[in-house]
Formats: C-alpha cells, sequence, structure tokens
C-alpha cells in the first residue's frame, strides 16, 4: 500500500494536550522525590509512552516500548565500567602530584579527559540507536547494528579538526558527524540517508564567531566615552560599561546562538532522508526564542515545578515543526533485523546530553 503525502500537508500531528499529561507529571515529580531520584527511570519511560502514543505518523501512532528498568540498568552498568575507573584514576593523578611527578599527572589527566570526550561520541550514537530500537510504528521499528565504538573515534577527530582552524570548521564537525550518525541508523528494512551540507551555517556561524570581538571593540568605544561623561569619575565609568558588556553577552550572544542553531536544525533534518521519504524542519528563529522565553517563565513563575513540563514542550515544538514529504510502501516496510540494545542511555544519562 503506497501512502502519499501531498507536499502541502505534514505527515507528523500531535494529540497530547499538557491538561492530560499534567497528571503524569506531577506523579512522576512525587515519586521521583520519595525515591530520591531512583523513580526518574520509570517517570522518563512514563512521560515517552505519553508522548509517543500522541504522536501519529500519517495513519499510525507512534509506540514507545522501552522499559525503566532497562533505563535504570544502564546507568549502574555505566557508573560500574566508567565512574569506579575514573575515581580511581583520579586518585593515582593526585598521588603523581603528591609525589612531584606532574609530567606523568598531565599525561593521565588528558588521557581521562580525551576518554571522556570519546565516550560523550559513544552516548549521543547509542541513545539514538536505543531510540530507535524502542520506537514501533505500525509494528515496525528502527535501529542499527553498528554500536557506535567507531564513532566515538569520528567524534573526536572531527572535534579537533573543527577547532584546529581557529574554530572556523565547526559547523562542518556539528553536519558531517550528524550526517555520520543518522546514515548508521535504519527503519524496517531501510537505512537512513543524511546528506546535510555545512555551507548553508558559515554566515550565522562567523555572525557568532565574531559578535564577541565585536562586542570588544563597541565595549571599548563606550568605556572611552563614559569616562568623559562620567568627569573623571573611571571606577563609576568601568561598572557601568561592565554591566552593560555582561547583558550583551548573555542576550545578544544567545541571539546570536539561536539564530544558528535554528538553522542547523534546518539543515540537519532537511538533508535527512528515508527510502521515498523527505524530512524537514520549519522552526525559525523566532519559534526556538519563543520556546525559550516561555521556558523561563514556566520555570521562574512557578518557582522550578514548571521544569516538569519541559519534556512535553519540547517534543511538542519537535512534532509541530517536523514534516515528511514523498510516499512509503507500507508492504515493503518489514519488521528490522538489526540488533536491540540491551541497556537504555546509561552513557547519556552519566554525561547529561541530548540525543539528536
Amino acid at each position: 500500500m503506497d501512502d502519499q503525502l501531498p507536499e502541502a500537508q505534514s505527515a507528523f500531528r500531535f494529540h497530547g494536550s499538557w491538561r492530560e499529561f499534567a497528571p503524569i507529571a506531577f506523579s512522576n515529580l512525587l515519586l521521583t522525590i520519595v525515591t530520591l531520584g531512583v523513580y526518574r527511570f520509570w517517570a522518563k519511560t512514563r512521560e515517552r509512552r505519553y508522548l509517543w502514543s500522541r504522536t501519529q505518523f500519517i495513519d499510525e501512532r507512534l509506540e514507545w516500548t522501552g522499559t525503566g528498568k532497562e533505563l535504570f540498568f544502564g546507568f549502574i552498568l555505566v557508573i560500574v565500567l566508567f565512574f569506579g575507573p575514573y575515581f580511581i584514576l583520579t586518585f593515582v593523578i593526585q598521588r603523581l602530584i603528591f609525589d612531584n611527578d606532574p609530567a606523568a599527572a598531565g599525561l593521565l589527566l588528558f588521557a581521562a579527559f580525551m576518554i571522556t570526550f570519546y565516550l560523550g561520541g559513544v552516548a549521543l550514537f547509542r541513545a539514538l540507536r536505543y531510540r530507535l530500537g524502542r520506537t514501533y510504528w505500525h509494528g515496525i521499528r528502527g535501529g542499527a547494528d553498528d554500536r557506535g565504538w567507531r564513532y566515538g573515534w569520528s567524534y573526536v577527530w572531527r572535534w579537533i579538526v573543527g577547532y584546529l582552524v581557529m574554530g572556523l570548521l565547526v559547523p562542518w564537525t556539528m553536519v558531517t558527524l550528524w550526517n555520520e550518525r543518522w546514515n548508521k541508523m535504519s527503519f524496517g528494512p531501510f537505512r537512513f540517508r543524511a546528506d546535510g551540507e555545512s555551507g548553508a551555517l558559515m554566515k550565522r556561524y562567523l555572525l557568532f564567531y565574531l559578535a564577541p570581538f565585536i562586542l570588544a571593540v563597541v565595549g571599548g568605544v563606550l568605556f572611552a566615552s563614559s569616562i568623559g561623561l562620567a568627569q573623571g569619575r573611571v571606577e563609576a565609568a568601568a561598572a557601568i560599561v561592565a554591566l552593560v558588556m555582561i547583558l550583551s553577552v548573555y542576550v545578544v550572544l544567545g541571539l546570536i546562538a539561536l539564530f544558528f542553531y535554528a538553522k542547523y536544525f534546518r539543515v540537519a533534518i532537511s538533508g535527512l532522508s528515508l527510502e521515498r521519504l523527505d524530512f524537514h524542519f520549519s522552526a525559525s528563529t523566532k519559534d526556538w526564542f519563543k520556546l525559550f522565553l516561555v521556558d523561563v517563565l514556566l520555570a521562574v513563575g512557578t518557582l522550578g515545578i514548571g521544569l516538569i513540563f519541559l519534556g512535553y514542550r519540547h517534543w511538542k515544538f519537535f512534532i509541530v515543526h517536523l514534516e515528511a514529504y514523498g510516499e512509503i510502501d507500507l508492504d515493503l516496510l518489514t519488521q528490522s533485523d538489526t540488533a536491540r540494545a540491551r541497556h537504555g542511555e546509561g552513557l547519556l544519562d552519566a554525561f547529561d546530553m541530548g540525543a539528536f
């Protein structure tokens, strides 16, 4: 059966409401507090089951089949395998410093940093693999046979290259890593194809890149001008300029970063396809700004309690702006034969990183 999507209509729809989600969010919060945080793995699973079940793709809603037990054991596994040796290594480094051997201590510290960075890349890959493997549509799931160990090395060297030329290749690093990650994934028998290009990001990245220098020049001019206006009171002038500069860094640089990331997600997702389906993401900088502004107001206005709704708001934002055009043949959509990950997002959870 062919389900063809008209270009003017998105294949994704979100049917949830915050009123429906509220009982899940509040009970998750209470149980997480009572269990001193242990319940958060099951809370995350309940939240995903709700969000996935309210997300429709063409004619069928998604289904989340992951469990809290998987996430919990994945986290425990990482604590034992990673943080145990990490603490031992910390003591060894302190011992080397105490024994007046800073070169060996520095070498071990550098090795620990590189291993952590490498595992960060592996975490991103395995989290995406896990989420696709637990997401069902028409009884079909996604996944990847690749376990992400090689991707971890790509993650390391691509970021090194990205910063080698004074940081100018960072957009290339971000887009090529996105492409590599998604090109290893599949849904049913079909492989994802990702061929986003970083060239479209360079203007916005250069604006972000040069903004600190421009702000520094503006700050210098303001400082010189304010000295004259303050009639020689240098300390008062410096305080005013420092306040203006701090606000500028947080507000102006934040907005420019948002301007860049809005474009990055549009470029990356628009380069993604699955068989005869092409994906697009339509969120503009204004949309992202409204999302984060309401996030802040919600968190501040509720003294932090509103943070329990951020997962709902972000998922809805993602689905509302996600589009797919083309057609899919359900008769050819057979079950994936990729290996299912046995554990959840332990590494990702430990490093507190986003999966996409």
